[in-house]
Formats: C-alpha cells, structure tokens, sequence
C-alpha cells in the first residue's frame, strides 16, 4: 500500500466495502470524488449519479472541509449503502487524494475507477460514455479520457487567461512527456484497475495538481491505450476553485522534473 494511502481513515463500516453487486454492462465500477468544502455541489453531484449509474459504489475522500462536506458524506452513507467516505487529516494534496482512491480500489477489487471533479464542472450523464469507451478499448490496459479538447469537446465560463494556461500546459506536458492525448491536464477519467496495480504510487513527484499528468506517464510506461470522450467543462458555480498560480507554477516545475525522466531515462 502506498505511503499516501496509509494516511486516510475510512468508515468503519464492513458491510459497505464489500461492494458485492455486480453491473452486468460494467462490472464492478467505483466513482470517486475528492472534496474540499464542496457542501453546496456534493448533495447535488451524489443526486445525479445514482441517477446515472445506480449499480456504482461511490467513495468520497474528504480533507476535512470545515463546511461539513465529510459529515454530509457520513450521514448520507446511512442511507446508502453504495456511499463509502474516508476522511483523511490536513490537506496532503489533491494528487494524494486519487492515490488513495486508485489504493481503495485495487484492495477492493474493483473492475474500474471513474474519477470526476465535485464542483458540477464533468457531467456525470457521460460516463456511461466513458465506461463504453473503456470496454470498447483496444486492450484490458484502456484507460478513457474525458476530453475537452477533441471535436465535440469544449469548455464553459473560463476567462481568456484560464483558457491560455489549460492550452499552454497541455502543450507542455505532450511535448516533454511523449504523450498522445489531446487533453492531458483534466481529471475526468476512467481507469482499469488492472492496470494500477502496476504502478508504484510512491514514486510520485506529484501530490498536487500535475498529478493528473504524471499518472498518465507512469500509465503509459505500464503499457496503456488511451481513448478521448468528448464532453463540455462547465465552470463551477457554486464554491471556489482551489487552483492558484502558485499552484500551476509547482505543477509547471514538477513536469519539468518528470520529462527529465521521459528524455533521459538512464
């Protein structure tokens, strides 16, 4: 088990990790969704998604939001024996938060991971999509991509400047990491556990934003395919966004140190 993962305390609740119903379209499919403060979008996201996808278990990783995120996740957890909350101490890092999601899944042998954001901005209607796309791929190693950046794909409410930086970074990151999608930066995805029992979380130099990129890295190392969905980013309205530009300025440096790697892997 990853380092990270180690620090996050799930619900005590046996009968909930088990998630022993079985999607006969899907398998066994684990939406997880880290939160912050995301009491306004939570209710609502959790709402359409069993509405989508009734059969998936849903994991919510919570650092602590002071606005009773974690709670809220806790009380509906009674109510729904699909929602499964760990509550982790601090904020170690949104990159951490998915690793400990990716290490949830892999110890209960789930089929596959859909990783979305709380704050409403992916649409939970496509991942059926996604998880068509993923079975449909050219190998069990497929891992499908939400992408605003491939014809049909687009994006809602961002400014010039956000719009300048997603471009920028997502050309960056291509160019320095060999990487053959479209849009690499986004985080709306679905992910073939198979394939994560390969990688070594603990290796990371990503705990943060650029995590997003460096995990398809160590994904395609591991032999992945790759497939883009088109769907529409829509900005979120509800909260506010926890991106920074000392945020994006880390996550710039940390795929720099990582195409180090990728070009000179001696």
């Amino acid at each position: 088990m990853s380092k990270i993962a180690d620090k996050t305390e799930a619900t005590p609740r046996s009968d909930l990790a088990k998630g022993d119903e079985h999607s006969v379209k899907t398998g066994r499919v684990l939406i997880a969704i880290a939160t912050y403060n995301e009491i306004e979008n939570l209710p609502i996201l959790v709402e359409r998604l069993v509405d989508t996808l009734p059969e998936a278990d849903l994991l919510v990783i919570d650092d602590g939001s002071p606005d009773g995120t974690g709670q809220w996740c806790e009380d509906h957890a009674k109510m729904n024996a699909r929602m499964h909350c760990l509550h982790r101490k601090g904020k170690p890092g949104l990159g951490s938060a998915i690793i400990a999601a990716m290490q949830y899944a892999i110890d209960n042998n789930y089929d596959v991971m859909i990783n979305l954001d709380a704050d409403l901005s992916h649409p939970p209607e496509k991942i059926p999509e996604l998880l068509e796309a993923w079975q449909a791929g050219a190998s069990e190693s497929t891992v499908a991509i939400g992408s605003r950046y491939v014809p049909g794909g687009g994006i809602t409410g961002w400014p010039l400047k956000r719009h300048f930086m997603s471009r920028g970074i997502n050309m960056y990151t291509r160019w320095l990491l060999w990487l053959p999608m479209a849009d690499c930066s986004g985080s709306f995805r679905a992910y073939p556990v198979n394939l994560l029992r390969k990688i070594d979380f603990d290796s990371f130099l990503s705990y943060g934003y650029s995590f997003f990129e460096e995990v398809l890295f160590h994904l395609k190392e591991q032999g992945a395919t790759f497939v883009e969905v088109p769907f529409q980013f829509v900005e979120r309205q509800y909260g506010s966004s926890k991106i920074n530009m000392r945020k994006a300025m880390v996550a710039v440096w940390t795929i720099f140190r990582l195409g180090l790697k990728a070009w000179r892997p001696w």
